[in-house]
Parts: C-alpha cells; sequence; structure tokens
C-alpha cells in the first residue's frame, strides 16, 4: 500500500489487487479523522515491529521519506512523551491516546510499541483548522470588500435621492411651486419624497386660494361700498325725515352684507386652508332640521320651508349621525338658503338614514342648475346666469363653504334635478359615524 500526500489535509491510497495483474485499486481521503489517524498508527507500528529496537528510528524516517507523509513522525521514550499521568497509563496498557497541541487548533496521536520503551507520535494534525491563515484573511477581505460596495451603492442612491429633495426645494423657495419630487419606492426617503409632494401641493393650493380671495374680494367689496357711498350721498341731499330713513336701511342693508361677505371669506378660508378642529358628536338631525326651518323661514314668507320623507334603517330609530354639530348645522342653513333665494313657492327637506351612511337633499321649485354647470356650481364666488343672478343675493362663497365641510366629514356634496319640485336638489352624504382625526 503506498500514501501520497496531496495536499496539507489529504492523501491518496494506492493498493495492488494481487502479485499477477498490474491492477491497483486508489482512494482519495478529504480530511484526517480521527478513525484514519488510529488506522494510520496501527499500520506504522506494523511495519516498525518487524525490525530490531534499535533500527525501528532509522526505519521511521525512511518511511517519512519514501511514502511522503504531510505530518512529522517521532519515536518518543514513554517518560519523555508530553503526556499526563492518565495519558502514560493508557499506553502502557496498548490503548492509543489522542491530545490536542499547544494552542488548541491540533491533534497529536500516540501509541507504544509492543515489547520496546518507544512510543510513537504522529501529528500534529490540523483536522480542525482545514482553510490556512492566509485563505482566511482572504476571504474576510473580500467579504469586508463586498459590504463596502454594497453600502457605497446604498449610500449613492440615497445621497441623489437626497439631493433631488433639496433641488426641488430650493426651486419651490425660488417660486416654481409646480415642482414634484419621484416617490420611488415605500423606504424612509420615499415616504419623505411623498410628505414633500404633500407639502408642496398644500402650499401651492393655499397660495392660490389666497389669490382668488383676494381678487374675489375686491370685487365683491366694490358694489356694497359704492352703494355705501352712494347712500351717504344722498343722506346729505335728502330734505325729509323719511327719505333719510330709507338711505339709512339701505345703508344699514350694505353694512349687514359686508359683514356676511367678511363672515364667509373667513369660514371659507379656514376650511380651505387644513383641517379644522371637529369635536364630532351625536346630533338629532330632526332637531337640526326644526332648527334651520325655524331660522330661515320668516325670511321669505311667500317660500313655504318644510320637512319632505324622513327615512331611517329601522323604523322607531332615533335620526342620529355623528357630526360636528356647528359646521353641519351651517351646511345645511347655507343648502336652505341657497334654496330659498332661487325658489318660487317651496322649499323641501328630506333625509335617509341607512346603517352605515347619511344623506339629506335639499329641493326646490326653482328654475333649477344646467347640467353643464354642476362641476363649476361649488367653485367660491360661483353664479349662473338667467335667474341665479347676483339680483339673488349671497356672493357665491356658501356652496364652497358646504364642501369643505362635507369634505372634512369624509363625505360629498352632490346637485341634480328634483324629481318632487322641478327644481335643483343638493344632497349631502356622509358616512353616518366618524372616526376621530
Amino acid at each position: 500500500m503506498v500514501v501520497e500526500q496531496i495536499g496539507p489535509h489529504a492523501a491518496r491510497v494506492y493498493r495492488q489487487l494481487n502479485d499477477k495483474e498490474p491492477l491497483l485499486l486508489s482512494g482519495e481521503v478529504q480530511q484526517i479523522t480521527e478513525q484514519l489517524a488510529r488506522a494510520t498508527i496501527y499500520l506504522l507500528i506494523d511495519e516498525l515491529v518487524r525490525f530490531p529496537v534499535d533500527e525501528q528510528p532509522a526505519r521511521l524516517q525512511a518511511l517519512r521519506i519514501d511514502k511522503g507523509f504531510g505530518f512529522d513522525l517521532h519515536l518518543l521514550a514513554l517518560d519523555q512523551a508530553d503526556l499526563d499521568d492518565d495519558q502514560r497509563r493508557r499506553i502502557y496498557e496498548g490503548d492509543t491516546v489522542m491530545a490536542l497541541g499547544k494552542g488548541g487548533d491540533s491533534i497529536r496521536v500516540l501509541a507504544g510499541i509492543v515489547d520496546t520503551n518507544w512510543v510513537l507520535e504522529i501529528g500534529p494534525l490540523y483536522q480542525m483548522n482545514p482553510y490556512p491563515l492566509h485563505w482566511l484573511l482572504v476571504i474576510a477581505l473580500m467579504g469586508l470588500c463586498f459590504i463596502g460596495l454594497v453600502v457605497y451603492l446604498l449610500v449613492r442612491r440615497l445621497e441623489r435621492r437626497v439631493l433631488e429633495l433639496e433641488a426641488a426645494a430650493t426651486q419651490i423657495a425660488q417660486g416654481s411651486l409646480q415642482t414634484r419630487v419621484p416617490t420611488e419606492g415605500s423606504d424612509s426617503v420615499g415616504r419623505v419624497a411623498a410628505a414633500f409632494n404633500s407639502m408642496a401641493e398644500h402650499l401651492q393650493r393655499s397660495l392660490m386660494i389666497q389669490r382668488e380671495l383676494v381678487r374675489a374680494v375686491s370685487h365683491e367689496l366694490r358694489t356694497p361700498v359704492a352703494r355705501l357711498r352712494f347712500g351717504l350721498e344722498m343722506v346729505s341731499d335728502a330734505t325729509t325725515p323719511e327719505a333719510r330713513r330709507k338711505y339709512m336701511r339701505g345703508m344699514d342693508s350694505d353694512i349687514q352684507d359686508l359683514d356676511k361677505l367678511v363672515d364667509e371669506m373667513l369660514t371659507y378660508a379656514r376650511l380651505e386652508q387644513g383641517a379644522p378642529t371637529l369635536n364630532f358628536q351625536r346630533v338629532d338631525l330632526d332637531a337640526l332640521i326644526d332648527q334651520v326651518i325655524a331660522e330661515l323661514a320668516p325670511l321669505r314668507a311667500d317660500v313655504r320651508v318644510s320637512r319632505g320623507e324622513c327615512l331611517t334603517s329601522e323604523e322607531g330609530e332615533a335620526a342620529w349621525v355623528e357630526a360636528e354639530p356647528r359646521y353641519l348645522h351651517r351646511a345645511v342653513q347655507n343648502l336652505v338658503s341657497n334654496a330659498m333665494r332661487h325658489a318660487e313657492n317651496e322649499v323641501r327637506i328630506s333625509y335617509r338614514l341607512e346603517a352605515q351612511q347619511c344623506r339629506i337633499d335639499v329641493d326646490d321649485d326653482g328654475p333649477g342648475v344646467p347640467e353643464e354647470a354642476w362641476e363649476q356650481i361649488f367653485t367660491p364666488f360661483m353664479r349662473i346666469d338667467d335667474s341665479r343672478t347676483r339680483a339673488s343675493g349671497g356672493h357665491g362663497l356658501g356652496l364652497s363653504i358646504v364642501r369643505r365641510i362635507i369634505h372634512w366629514h369624509e363625505g360629498r356634496a352632490l346637485i341634480g334635478h328634483s324629481v318632487s319640485l322641478g327644481g335643483a336638489c343638493f344632497s349631502l352624504s356622509w358616512p353616518r359615524t366618524q372616526v376621530p382625526r
């Protein structure tokens, strides 16, 4: 049998099958195990006992050179071997001892030779450290380089996106309010980009509303101010107390008109610029509708304001909804006021309550709203021609306020044709229960 070393921890073994045919049986051992170590030392001892005791050291060295063992082979006197008492006893009894080498990364295999004082030691065998130190260093260095490359690519991409945010913020600061940034992914930078775009849209919308308000206010104030100036001139020229009282009443009406305009503009601006403080409570729709009718019915004696069909999801159920009482009252009041300005004889208020949804309808018997104007009817300061003109009163903010109020209730403001009265039908639809915000 011939053993050929093919690596630090591997060997190839050859054995001739028989003497008649030149056939060899070969095999590779990739890792030295305890069993292989024991088998090796037994084979070596079996070879050494064939020689006299004084020739055994020389024979061992010859075997090491001839067979090409990749580990050390030593013959030691039993009393010179680096062993403890228990290990010496085991060798004396004919056992094989495997001992850890210095540092704990190798083993030594020792066995006694029969009828001699020799102890055969093979090793150290580095079966516990299959990778050399320089390979471990190379692997560690490659791992660090790979990690560094991945971190660099991630940081580079992050830096690029942060620079895009910085550039967009600079453009917005310079007045380019339409600037937006791409919202890539759902990581922290993507969420910041989405919040940045939302902020930019809110800022753009707020400035647009501000410009609209300034333009509209300057236009709306012109008429009552001109009437006040005219009234003052007429009061100074009036010759009778009755004429002066007439002009004073007109001036008082103009002042009330201005006061109402200011109130509507402040309410609209407050609702449009951001989420107002909403204190959702249970509101009794029957009581709310009765209150609105009592407040507005005396304003036009020729128009009858009444309740229409009021339905609940279950018979006998209380007609409650969750809403902000003050804002819901304002929304219904604005719809009824708008209907009364354009109605000929009648305005009807009805509601329908379902398990999850609520709907209030305000119908009038006026000329109605053309379908092509339905999309613009809730626009601030918007008026429709024909009968819905400035002469009918209002400043074009009432329906815009209604739309914003119902928006903050997670609902919608709708318009259509009144089936029952033939005029316009304005509707509010929103969830019956609200989530606290």
